[in-house]
């Protein structure tokens, strides 16, 4: 093989690895609303929370993931049903919620966010007055 063809064939091996990590697994998601606000739970398996990026940009939620899966030392991955290693998810939010309060945690794999409808929005009782 000469030098050439060994240059092509790295570069598409590069360009492989590189659509290989584009390529993005949408995590299954429940959603909940309450009156204070709604829930968001993520199915993220193999996600630590040093690889998972959670970002609010005026009325749109993004999640994003990437998967560490431990492989032996010394051995190769024969067949893996995870075919990508990461996870990406958005969502449009509505004017009602208070996207600068949103709370997240991650436990055992699974991401829940909490975000809370604005002040104005939330439901309210109002006194009614004997007349």
């Amino acid at each position: 093989m000469t030098d050439a063809q060994n240059v092509t064939s790295r570069e598409a091996a590069g360009v492989q690895e590189a659509k290989r990590r584009e390529a993005a697994i949408a995590p299954a998601v429940d959603i909940y609303e309450d009156d204070a606000g709604i829930t968001v739970v993520a199915d993220m398996p193999g996600v630590s929370r040093e690889r998972l990026e959670v970002q609010v940009d005026s009325d749109s939620l993004s999640i994003t993931g990437d998967v560490a899966i431990p492989t032996p030392e010394g051995m190769d991955a024969l067949y893996a049903d995870v075919r990508t290693e990461r996870y990406q998810r958005s969502f449009s939010l509505s004017r009602e919620l208070d996207a600068e309060n949103v709370e997240a945690q991650l436990r055992d794999g699974v991401l829940t966010l909490h975000i809370p409808k604005r002040a104005e929005h939330k439901p309210r009782k109002i006194e009614v007055q004997a007349g």
